[in-house]
């Protein structure tokens, strides 16, 4: 039984919450509490499995709250509150303080038959996170201060025919953040799809590009995957990999959902696999479900590197589970020496395709 805490302001959002909830034979609500203050001795109190918090509320708003509980009592917690484009950076910075996910609320008036599937669904997905493996703040490499962009090109490397490709889910915001932040600005292109709506992708690489060596964007339709930049697979569209001469272009798609998805790792990871082979690398991060299993073991079927997160620095051991399980890994590693892989891989000569 999944143990439920409810934090809003609103009566009458707690009131219907709970209602809808109290129909899962698997979820329990123990708890509901108006603001944070109510919601810190409700926690202490009753142990809540997972937390539903809102953004606005009276004396503490749901951002400082969430910074504060995660670094004091981690726990999982999904956010529900009503959010628009106009503020949609206050759910990326939820994900990135270390909220499983965020749901939105109806624009108007509120009703939990539009929304109750996506918060049991996700109430489901943080009941299994690990928050006693939260991602730690990672030591920068040495030496690798932001680039200046009027340096040199000559310090890219000499490799743009070799890819890195990376796919994540649950947890997969501060995880993939944990890695580019310890990754210097001269490597071959970085191509990423992380499970994320659509308002998000755009800022998520907006703020990574502010952090980060490398150049980060959202991805667009023929996208040149060049040396020192990362694309990220836009919300709501599958992002594949193509090859004209030696040079990669993304392709942006619809589609049908690929494992529930779109954007799907697995997409991704089969494009890459058959576009660079061997002058790939894949790495896969934590995450719920199976997507990207197969298609890393396509990648490591046509000579690709290939790397998953392990289980004690995943916040949902899933998706690394999964490729681990069908042999398509070749290593395992914590959290914390994924970058320097990354690295030492792409310093490597490219190996030669057998005749």
């Amino acid at each position: 039984m999944i143990k439920v805490l409810i934090v809003d302001d609103s009566a009458l959002v707690r009131k219907l919450l709970t209602e809808e909830l109290s129909k899962q034979k698997d979820i329990e609500v123990v708890g509901t509490a108006m603001n944070p203050y109510i919601a810190r001795e409700q926690i202490i109190k009753l142990k809540p499995d997972v937390l539903t918090l809102d953004l606005e509320m009276p004396r503490m708003d749901g951002l400082s709250f969430l910074s504060k509980l995660m670094k004091h009592f981690p726990m999982p917690v999904v956010v529900v509150s009503s959010l628009t484009p106009k503020n949609s950076e206050n759910a990326l910075t939820a994900l990135r303080l270390g909220a499983v996910d965020v749901i939105c609320k109806p624009g108007s008036a509120y009703s939990t038959q539009n929304i109750s599937k996506d918060i049991i669904k996700a109430i489901r997905t943080a009941s299994v996170a690990s928050f006693d493996k939260q991602v730690k703040p990672l030591k920068k490499v040495p030496g690798n201060g932001k680039m200046n962009k009027s340096e040199p090109k000559a310090r890219l490397l000499h490799t743009t025919n070799k890819l890195i490709a990376i796919g994540a889910s649950t947890g997969g915001t501060r995880a993939i953040e944990a890695v580019l932040t310890n990754l210097p600005a001269n490597l071959p292109g970085i191509v990423i799809v992380q499970h994320m709506p659509p308002v998000f992708t755009k800022s998520f690489a907006e703020r990574l590009n502010d952090i980060c060596n490398l150049d980060v964007r959202e991805a667009e339709n023929k996208d040149l995957v060049k040396p020192g930049q990362v694309l990220i697979a836009p919300g709501n569209y599958h992002m594949l990999i193509e090859k004209s001469g030696a040079k990669y272009y993304t392709r942006i798609k619809n589609g049908p959902p690929v494992h529930h998805q779109r954007p799907s790792v697995d997409v991704m990871f089969n494009s890459v696999a058959k576009a660079a082979g061997l002058n790939a690398m894949g790495v896969i991060l934590t995450g719920m479900g199976a997507d990207g299993a197969k298609g890393l073991l396509a990648m490591k079927e046509q000579g690709s590197y290939t790397v998953a997160q392990n289980e004690a620095t995943s916040v949902v051991y899933g998706m690394p589970k999964e490729a681990k399980k069908i042999g398509a890994v070749t290593d395992v590693l914590p959290l914390k020496k994924i970058p320097q892989a990354i690295i030492d891989q792409m310093k490597k000569k490219r190996a030669q395709p057998i005749a």
